[in-house]
């Protein structure tokens, strides 16, 4: 888990605007350090003001559970569930706040960063952290990740730029997997493995 929150970044983090994550306040060092936690980002066009990312949306849903909220954390970004996780992540409707909070937090990062400010299709954030990008798209949708026994979905890195793989045992909830990922702007095309002549998605974020 990251280090907590100092007092002056959780009064930030907290005072945010609802919906848009803009910071209201804070010193510049306060805000770069939101910032180098990936808590933070400053839009490269006008307005010049600081946003919360996913990562930041989630640590202010987190202060406004009433309990603690145990889930994974890799270097601020927001763990979103890949399928097939070995460390236990939290559930229920403490997760549920978790998910949703990441999810509009994309959204808001899409429209501050994309140029054109479209929030229909993938950022250059959602580009870099493909696996994570698509898996967060596919849980705020509310499919579910395999795990514990269970069947559901599992998104995996593959060879090619910019691609990843989604497996579902269950032809149907791979479909469904593919209607998310394309209403979230991926590029989805099904395929079947020659060896194991298992079905599966390769999924891009689309640039148009």
């Amino acid at each position: 888990m990251s280090r907590p929150l100092s007092a002056a970044q959780r009064r930030l983090v907290e005072g945010a605007e609802i919906g848009s994550g803009r910071l209201r306040g804070g010193t510049p060092a306060q805000l770069a350090a939101l910032v180098k936690r990936g808590l933070a980002f400053r839009p490269p066009r006008p307005p010049h003001d600081h946003f919360l990312t996913p990562a930041g949306h989630r640590a202010r849903e987190e202060d406004a559970a009433p309990g603690p909220v145990q889930a994974p954390d890799t270097a601020g970004v927001f763990a979103a569930r890949v399928g097939g996780e070995r460390s236990a992540v939290g559930s229920g409707p403490a997760r549920l706040r978790e998910v949703r909070g990441a999810w509009q937090g994309m959204l808001e990062l899409r429209r501050m960063t994309n140029p054109d400010g479209a929030t229909d299709r993938p950022c250059g954030w959602e580009r870099s952290h493909l696996v994570q990008a698509a898996a967060l798209a596919l849980e705020a949708a509310g499919h579910r990740p395999a795990g514990g026994g269970e069947d559901g979905y599992r998104v995996r890195e593959t060879p090619q730029p910019e691609a990843v793989a989604v497996y579902e045992a269950d032809g149907d909830a791979l479909r469904a997997c593919a209607a998310t990922l394309e209403g979230a702007g991926w590029q989805v095309g099904e395929y079947t493995e020659p060896r194991t002549r298992a079905r599966y998605l390769l999924a891009s974020p689309r640039r148009v």
